[in-house]
C-alpha cells in the first residue's frame, strides 16, 4: 500500500497472480499502476479463481480498465471485494457507472463494491440503482465524494424498498440535502428491514432532515449504526440525537455525535467513529482507537481486510 510500484511493476504482479492459488487478499492502494497496469489486473481475474478481496483504490486506473474490471466481474465468482476507488476518469462522467451497474445485474457473488470519488451522479446512480435491484449479493455499497443529489437520491430509496442484502452504504460527502434525507428515512421507516448503518456525513442536510432519520430509527430496530456530522445541526436535531442516545435506541459507539449542555441548549460533539475512520491509517503503537471507528468491518465481515 503506497508504495511505488507503477504500470510495469502491475502487470508483473497481476501475470505473478495467474497461477497463483493461495494468495486471498491484494491491497495495492496508492500504487499508480494506471490504466495499463489496470488492463492486467482485469485480466487476470478472468484466469485467477483464488483472490477474494482486490483493492485497487488510488490507483490512477483509467475509464479503459474499469469497464474491463467490469467485464471479468460478470464470469469471477470468487471476488467477494473490490476497491476501485478514485479511478481518472476525466471526462468520460457516467460511463464507468453504467457497466458497473450493468455487473450488478449479472454478478451475485460480490459482497463490497467502493466507488468513491467516482464522478456519480444522478443519471448513474440511477444506472447503479437498475444493477441493485437484481443483486442478491452485495451487502457493502460505497459512493462517498461523489456528486449525488436530492433528486438522484430516489433511485436508492426506491432500491431499498425491496433489498433485502446492502447492509451498509456510505453516502458521505454527496448533498442530498433534506429532501434526500426524508425520502430515506421514509423507506427506513416504512420498508426496509435490512439496513444497518448509514453515512450520510457532510450532505447539506438541515433539521428537518435530520430529525426524519432520528424518527426512522424508532421505527426500524434493523438501522444501528448513523453517521450524521459535517450537516447542518439545530437544536431539534440535537435533542433528536441525544434522545436517541438516552433511550439506549443509539448506542453511543454506533455514531459520531455526542450530546452535550450549555446553558440549557442541547448540543452535538464530533466523535472519532465511523465506517471506516482508520482505514488508511494505524498509529504505531497498535490498534487504532476502538472498532468503533472502523465498524464496517464488524457489521460486513469480509471489509476487515478491505
Amino acid at each position: 500500500m503506497f508504495n511505488d510500484i507503477g504500470p510495469k511493476g502491475g502487470e508483473l504482479l497481476a501475470k505473478a497472480l495467474h497461477m497463483n492459488t493461495t494468495l486471498k487478499y491484494l491491497r495495492m492502494t496508492g500504487n499508480k499502476v494506471e490504466n495499463e497496469g489496470g488492463m492486467f489486473f482485469a485480466a487476470m481475474l478472468q484466469i485467477n479463481s483464488s483472490l477474494e478481496k482486490l483493492d485497487l483504490g488510488d490507483c490512477d486506473l483509467g475509464m479503459q480498465s474499469v469497464i474491463a474490471f467490469s467485464t471479468a466481474l460478470t464470469q469471477n465468482q470468487t471476488i467477494k471485494g473490490i476497491n476501485l476507488n478514485r479511478p481518472l476518469l476525466y471526462g468520460e462522467q457516467e460511463e464507468s457507472t453504467v457497466h458497473l451497474g450493468q455487473m450488478l445485474k449479472e454478478n451475485h457473488w460480490l459482497v463490497e463494491l467502493y466507488m468513491s470519488k467516482h464522478d456519480v451522479r444522478n443519471p448513474g446512480l440511477k444506472q447503479l440503482c437498475d444493477g441493485l435491484n437484481l443483486n442478491k449479493s452485495l451487502r457493502y455499497l460505497d459512493i462517498s465524494c461523489n456528486k449525488i443529489t436530492r433528486d438522484g437520491i430516489s433511485s436508492l430509496a426506491d432500491v431499498l424498498k425491496n433489498n433485502t442484502t446492502l447492509e451498509v452504504i456510505d453516502l458521505s460527502f454527496n448533498r442530498i440535502e433534506n429532501v434526500g434525507a426524508v425520502k430515506l428515512s421514509e423507506t427506513l421507516a416504512s420498508h426496509n428491514r435490512s439496513l444497518k448503518a448509514l453515512s450520510v456525513v457532510s450532505n447539506s442536510i438541515e433539521g428537518e432532515g435530520l430529525v426524519a432519520l432520528s424518527e426512522s430509527m424508532k421505527t426500524n430496530t434493523t438501522l444501528s449504526n448513523i453517521y450524521i456530522w459535517g450537516n447542518k445541526f439545530d437544536e431539534a436535531t440535537c435533542v433528536a440525537y441525544s434522545d436517541l442516545i438516552q433511550m439506549g435506541r443509539l448506542k453511543p459507539d454506533n455514531t459520531d455525535v455526542e450530546p452535550y449542555v450549555v446553558d440549557g441548549h442541547m448540543y452535538l460533539a464530533e466523535v472519532s467513529n465511523g465506517l471506516k475512520k482508520h482505514y488508511y491509517w494505524t498509529p504505531t503503537y497498535g490498534e487504532a482507537c476502538s472498532p468503533s471507528s472502523n465498524a464496517g468491518f464488524s457489521i460486513v465481515p469480509v471489509s476487515e481486510q478491505l
